[in-house]
């Protein structure tokens, strides 16, 4: 079950967190891994550690709110059958307090980057005859998160755009459907951790673990787990919906 030999797939944000492990439980399940990272170093890290457990993936250097580039990146691969849009960046900030330079930088890398991959990749599965799209999206789509205005905002457009594009393809056979997780506890958690509350870091961890009913963080690799069932055969009737991730932050926090 969950196989995804002879298939090809395209990660972005694949160098670290939730897309490398993504990376890598893809091509243990038989795919061909295309890692779509700002960061070479990091792409080729994810690359080396695949290729090392026998597996099969390509690193490429790609800004994902550059549109030009992302269109080289996809026509150079040419044949997908999967895409997952991971690739975000974070802020912290209320309306009144985010800058409009802030405020474009997320839109460009969480809303852009989105669509560019999008415009880029569905041509390539309409040509095949199939396709499968899972966009990363975030409990803040959906809940009021303090201090997250514009990541809120822009993961709300995640959630909508993964709405609009199952309903948009479904006679190209194109399945589209996104994750929403909640805190998941990757080196970008820690670094957070680290400049902002200096001194503090266990304290604040434990704080943040506990915000989830579950008592604890997501692991990158449970996200992997569910993602490699949405991207696969066995996922062939869910096509429009978003899988909650988090612990039971949503339904159970009251």
């Amino acid at each position: 079950m969950f196989s995804l030999k002879d298939k090809s797939a395209v990660i972005t944000g694949g160098g670290s967190g939730i897309g490398r492990a993504i990376a890598v439980v893809f091509a243990k399940a038989g795919a061909t891994v295309h890692i779509m990272e700002l960061n070479p170093e990091a792409a080729q890290d994810t690359v080396n550690e695949i290729i090392q457990a026998g597996g099969k993936a390509t690193a490429h250097n790609c800004n994902a709110s550059d549109q030009q580039q992302v269109l080289n990146n996809y026509n150079q691969i040419g044949e997908i059958d999967i895409l997952v849009n991971n690739a975000g960046i974070a802020h912290v900030g209320e309306a009144d307090t985010t800058s409009e330079t802030d405020f474009d930088r997320i839109v460009a890398v969480n809303i852009k980057g989105v669509y560019n991959s999008l415009h880029a990749a569905i041509p390539l599965m309409k040509k095949k005859g199939k396709g499968v799209i899972l966009n990363m999206a975030s409990i803040a789509a959906t809940v009021g998160i303090p201090n997250r205005f514009a990541y809120s905002m822009s993961k709300g457009a995640v959630y909508a755009m993964t709405l609009s594009v199952a309903r948009d393809y479904l006679a190209d056979n194109i399945r589209c459907n996104s994750i929403s997780p909640a805190r998941v506890h990757t080196p970008f958690v820690d670094g957070f951790i680290a400049k902002n509350y200096a001194g503090k870091e266990d304290e604040i961890f434990d704080k943040l673990s506990k915000s989830q009913p579950i008592g604890r963080m997501g692991k990158p690799e449970e996200v992997a787990s569910l993602a490699l069932y949405l991207c696969s055969d066995e996922a062939g009737f869910v096509t429009g919906c978003d899988y909650l991730l988090d612990g039971g932050f949503v339904k159970l926090n009251n």
